[in-house]
């Protein structure tokens, strides 16, 4: 219990430092672009990306081994991370470093990062289903978040946010699995 506590004050010490580092990382990521980042960074930063690798792929591979429990808590991580992202945007409503008009206004706004909060989720559910694979899941969920970053699609502090809320989504539904085996009542049903 001590540890959490500890982990929770840095984690919200890194989210309040990094409100004080917005305008200096995106003035340093607007000075680093070059071809080849834009390419990597482009296919990363794509949500279709992050969709198939973090959640599609996984899923496919826990099917296969009938292990429904981690697709169950997987896709509610993902489901439930997108409202959450939603949610606070529509409370925070902070402009985007530069404005873009998507088709859905509330994904107009910035923070947290939709990006990192969906990425960082799947990291605990996926350690749990694939431990093997745990460096693997967090490189490309950060570099997940970086990509927000090199385009300026967002602030630092906006990615810290839905990496932190992310990552606390994808363990609330491993502590749930652990303490409760919520899969098992609600296949019941």
């Amino acid at each position: 219990m001590k540890k959490d506590k500890i982990i929770l004050v840095l984690a919200v010490l890194i989210l309040v430092i990094s409100f004080f580092m917005d305008d200096k990382i995106l003035f340093l990521f607007g000075n680093v672009r070059n071809s080849f980042f834009d390419l990597s960074m482009a296919w990363i930063t794509n949500f279709g990306s992050l969709f198939f690798v973090l959640f599609l792929i996984p899923t496919l591979f826990s099917l296969r081994e009938r292990k429904f429990n981690y697709v169950f808590y997987l896709w509610l991580s993902f489901i439930s991370s997108i409202v959450a992202s939603l949610l606070i945007k529509y409370i925070v409503a902070r402009p985007r470093p530069f404005e873009i008009n998507y088709l859905f206004g509330l994904l107009n706004y910035s923070f947290p990062s939709m990006h990192a909060l969906v990425a960082f989720a799947a990291i605990p559910i996926l350690d749990k289903e694939f431990p093997k694979l745990r460096t693997f899941w967090i490189l490309f969920a950060f570099s997940v978040a970086v990509s927000r970053l090199y385009f300026n699609f967002h602030y630092l502090s906006d990615v810290v946010a839905g990496a932190l809320i992310g990552y606390g989504i994808g363990l609330l539904f491993i502590n749930l699995e652990q303490k409760y085996n919520l899969y098992k009542i609600v296949k019941k049903k």
